[in-house]
């Protein structure tokens, strides 16, 4: 497991693959793997890499490390889409307006942290 996930570029490096297998962030069929697990053909794989969830399933299995053009024909990415995230407004002030006064820094403030 650990060296097809380094092999298709899901990880940067292999230690990085095993240490994500040992902690339970990847997941063969729904469940949970030991870096030492094979994988076949068909096989759904949800691998938590930093902070995204990338879901792929096994078109071909590689022992070595490919080009990132091969490596792209070995697994079909099924990751959803991130959601679209709400635009939050920016406190903007007039250029030349000058630093902003005690009542209009605590205004900001409470702006900031979500209380207005």
């Amino acid at each position: 497991m650990d060296r097809w996930l380094w092999a298709v570029r899901l990880t940067k490096t292999r230690p990085d693959a095993a240490a994500a297998c040992r902690g339970g962030h990847v997941r063969v069929n729904d469940r949970p793997v030991k870096p030492a697990t094979t994988v076949s053909p068909g096989d759904e794989i949800r691998a938590r890499v930093g902070d995204v969830t990338r879901v792929v399933e096994v078109v071909r299995v590689i022992q070595k490390r490919v080009g990132a053009a091969d490596a792209a024909t070995c697994f079909i990415d099924r990751t959803p889409a991130p959601p679209p995230e709400a635009a939050i407004p920016v406190a903007r002030r007039d250029r030349g307006a000058g630093r902003p006064t005690k009542r209009e820094r605590r205004i900001l403030d409470k702006f900031r942290s979500g209380q207005l």
